[in-house]
């Protein structure tokens, strides 16, 4: 694997930087009679600024409710620093690993984004047509979704969640844990989404309601235009074109994700639905097929912030297709100042910059990413996607606005 094979070389050449780094130390206290302090990160940090972004990511594990963080930080001037805190395993204690493998869950709507707009840069569709145009005769609501209608639905529509389409995951009414071995197919996850009561009726004025099966349409839009399948499309056009070699959209039965990489937890539950204090499941391993185009892929904090770089640089769409993208409406139930766009998310941080990224939570792990307009990018995942999401958020906003 191109990660693997990455990290391997990295290591080797960390470790060899360690032993000249040691070798000269001692050299010095040979002469001089120093203490000798092993130098083990690959990067220097710049000590203030960065205790104070170790003791905010250590907050939030401190309670033990979400067991592990990892975070990267890109600077602008392109300096990267890695965070961890927290265990990998509340089992054996581990050491959370270093800018680990996590599922970035809907983080995957910025590649599946990309994609579509790529198609659109190269004149193959265009936003405002009607998914009809595409998949003619595919989209046609049942039951409750009677309403639904793919000629009445455009492809800029869905990029924003404005197209009605239900938030529902109809096909996990209770949880992951009795699917979690389950694989579907992405028309699978469409006809269920089907069945459910779009958020307005055609001809209503349009409003903004996040959509999963949205994103999964999209998917099969972006393929059918592409004459590929989505993961390779995603594979050839993004990942490889950026660099990323810690990034992949699982194959079909992939349960795993490739290491090494933190597990992930959530909470145990009463007869109610009720989390238990002081419980915890692990569900690292389950079949991420149920998010589809959605919500699939596994990358690492760093090679996110990589991609993050090469959006908002050019290296992936037109300037074009990227103001298409930077194009926002209002999103009620977002944190305030945060704003959609197509496939990214406008946030106003609290110290008056603006970032465009996404989040996403899958069962286990809860990631925020985001770039600033000088290209400051910060990715953060937890090893628990139930709990500390208000001070995931908090810190998150803290680490994009620390520009020193």
């Amino acid at each position: 694997m191109k990660g693997s094979s990455r990290r391997a070389k990295r290591a080797a050449a960390a470790a060899g930087r360690r032993r000249g780094v040691l070798a000269a130390a001692l050299a010095v206290v040979a002469v001089a009679g120093l203490t000798v302090t092993a130098v083990a990160s690959e990067e220097r940090s710049r000590p203030a600024q960065d205790r104070t972004l170790q003791a905010g990511l250590e907050a939030l594990v401190k309670d033990g409710t979400v067991p592990g963080a990892l975070m990267s930080v890109r600077d602008r001037n392109g300096r990267v620093t890695n965070y961890t805190a927290g265990v990998a395993d509340i089992r054996t204690k581990s050491k959370v690993p270093t800018d680990g493998y996590v599922r970035i869950a809907s983080t995957t709507k910025m590649f599946t984004a990309v994609a579509v707009l790529q198609l659109a840069g190269e004149g193959k569709l265009s936003l405002d047509d009607a998914v009809e145009k595409h998949l003619p005769g595919v989209v046609r609501g049942t039951g409750d979704g009677a309403a639904i209608d793919g000629r009445n639905i455009t492809i800029r529509q869905l990029l924003n969640h404005t197209s009605g389409m239900t938030r529902e995951m109809p096909l996990m009414p209770e949880g992951i844990l009795p699917i979690r071995d389950r694989y579907f197919e992405a028309r699978e996850l469409l006809d269920a989404a089907l069945t459910q009561a779009p958020t307005f009726a055609p001809g209503q004025e349009r409003v903004w309601k996040y959509s999963n099966g949205g994103y999964v349409l999209l998917g099969l839009v972006a393929q059918k235009v592409a004459g590929r399948p989505l993961a390779e499309v995603i594979t050839n056009q993004i990942i490889n074109r950026a660099g990323l070699e810690e990034t992949y959209y699982p194959g079909p039965g992939d349960r795993e994700i490739r290491a090494p990489h933190p597990r992930g937890y959530l909470f145990a539950k009463d007869d109610k639905g009720n989390p238990v204090p002081g419980r915890l499941i692990d569900i690292t391993r389950f079949d991420p097929s149920i998010a589809g185009a959605a919500g699939q892929m596994i990358a690492t904090p760093s090679d996110v912030n990589k991609f993050l770089v090469a959006l908002q640089e050019g290296k992936l769409i037109k300037p074009a297709q990227l103001a298409e993208m930077r194009q926002t409406v209002d999103s009620p139930g977002f944190p305030e100042g945060w704003r959609y766009g197509l496939g990214t998310i406008e946030m106003k941080l609290s110290c008056g910059i603006t970032a465009y990224g996404h989040g996403g939570d899958a069962d286990g792990f809860q990631s925020r990413a985001a770039i600033t307009p000088d290209g400051r990018a910060v990715t953060i995942a937890v090893t628990n996607d139930e709990a500390g999401v208000p001070e995931v958020l908090a810190f998150f906003d803290k680490a994009l606005c620390a520009q020193k």
